[in-house]
């Protein structure tokens, strides 16, 4: 209820722009801003997610993604990849829309005619560094901030900002997600500089000032966020394993999250910053997942087990 959003915003006006230690007002938040399930709705109603992403090199990330995001609740879920990796995205799930046009001449306008059907963009899992792939991405990152579309980059879509800041300078319905080597080259192309390593939540915040308050989800040993405004920390517990692929189980989860905060009608969390709280949420879901899979299977956890554990993780966090 909105007592649990009283909570928070006192929490956001006593520590403006420092770190909000405590994480139970914001898992209020995101429980109460989860649309509960219903035989009223139609399909669609609860989030048709894209994903930019997939090469002939780098076919499990997008497929991961978009598989998260089947499992946090969209539902649909659309990968746009190159053409060489459509046959094996399309092998690994039955569940999932795979167009492969991202490596066509044209495929700004491919893309871009199904973005009137898609609430959030996932740009970046399995894109590879080509050129001609990237200047593709490119023209649909343009194309999807002139629509107000909310876009979640990662991986080498973060390769790509570094490069070309100005692709989300400013818009703040993007939220990045990088990991530690990926926010060293981010920070140091946006502010000119290298971070600093003893202080990673002023330089979360500087990076999303900087980038005109862009939501940043620096991912470690606990995950900060930050809107240029506040900083949270998520400090969920997970495991020591750090197999390849949980960003992109995180990725999936941030654009269902996101679409949920914006997209939703006469929430609370238009109060505050939606995409603050739906990166939290996703956060702390992949780290449970982490922490449920490891239970299991211990040094040989890989995101697929992750995967498996979306469900119990989701209720046990947010419906509980």
């Amino acid at each position: 209820s909105f007592s649990c959003f009283s909570v928070l915003e006192r929490a956001f006006s006593l520590h403006k722009s420092h770190l909000i230690k405590d994480m139970e007002p914001t898992f209020h938040l995101v429980r109460n801003i989860i649309p509960p399930l219903s035989a009223k709705k139609h399909k669609g109603q609860d989030g048709r997610i894209g994903i930019v992403g997939g090469c002939q090199e780098y076919t499990g990330a997008p497929y991961f993604a978009a598989i998260s995001a089947l499992k946090v609740g969209a539902d649909l879920s659309h990968v746009f990849c190159a053409r060489e990796a459509a046959p094996v995205i399309k092998a690994y799930s039955p569940e999932l829309i795979v167009h492969p046009v991202l490596d066509n001449p044209d495929a700004v306008r491919e893309v871009e005619k199904w973005l009137p059907r898609l609430h959030v963009l996932v740009v970046g899992p399995g894109l590879g560094r080509e050129d001609a792939l990237l200047e593709n991405v490119k023209g649909i990152m343009e194309a999807s901030r002139a629509r107000g579309i909310p876009v979640v980059v990662d991986a080498d879509g973060l390769w790509l900002v570094a490069q070309q800041p100005a692709l989300i300078q400013g818009y703040q319905k993007a939220v990045l997600t990088p990991n530690h080597m990926e926010f060293g080259r981010l920070y140091d192309a946006v502010l000119g500089g290298p971070v600093d390593s003893a202080d990673h939540h002023s330089s979360v915040l500087r990076l999303s000032q900087a980038l005109g308050n862009v939501t940043v989800v620096q991912k470690g040993e606990h995950d900060v966020i930050s809107d240029g405004q506040q900083v949270l920390t998520c400090s969920q517990e997970g495991s020591g394993r750090r197999c390849g692929g949980q960003g992109d189980l995180l990725s999936g989860s941030v654009a269902v999250a996101a679409g949920i905060c914006i997209l939703r009608p006469l929430t609370p969390v238009k109060m505050s910053s939606p995409l603050l709280v739906a990166a939290f949420g996703a956060c702390a879901l992949t780290r449970r997942c982490n922490h449920q899979a490891f239970q299991k299977h211990g040094r040989s956890t890989t995101t697929t087990d992750m995967v498996a554990e979306l469900g119990v993780a989701f209720s046990s966090l947010f419906e509980a």
